[in-house]
């Protein structure tokens, strides 16, 4: 079922990029929670449907562009972590952005019920048990 969440997991960045929120949302779980990365500094965690929407829409507010740019999969029984970069500029300052980012998906019957943010490689990766240099996970690409 792995390889499966990796490709969830690669359709729902290619959505989240796209900003088509009803396809990502259609990944998720009733009951999905997200605490995306910059929540370390808003503090914010999203739940469900009604969560994915304002995530979405408070990015369309305060970002002209925020993407995520993954470099690498590694799949873990019912987790998935993606490694990469976060992009964007704001909508007001023109401020860009151009940081590190790990996601870790969680898994429950194919669908994605949670995802986790973090803005430093080793985090997500601890986050996952894995040492620095990425554990024993097979990457995939």
């Amino acid at each position: 079922m792995s390889k499966q969440n990796v490709e969830v997991a690669k359709r729902a960045i290619a959505a989240f990029n796209a900003r088509e929120v009803e396809a990502f949302a259609d990944l998720t779980t009733p009951d999905f929670e997200w605490s995306p990365s910059m929540s370390a500094i808003e503090n914010e965690k999203f739940f469900g449907r009604e969560g994915i929407h304002k995530y979405f829409d408070s990015l369309r507010n305060a970002w002209e562009r925020f993407q995520v740019v993954p470099d690498r999969f590694r799949d873990q029984a019912d987790r998935v972590l993606a490694l990469g970069r976060l992009e964007g500029r704001g909508r007001s300052s023109g401020a860009t952005v151009d940081s590190s980012l790990g996601m870790v998906f969680t898994f429950r019957g194919g669908m994605i019920s949670r995802i986790d943010g973090y803005l430093d490689h080793a985090e997500a990766l601890n986050a996952l048990g894995l040492a620095a240099d990425g554990g024993s996970p097979q990457a995939t690409q």
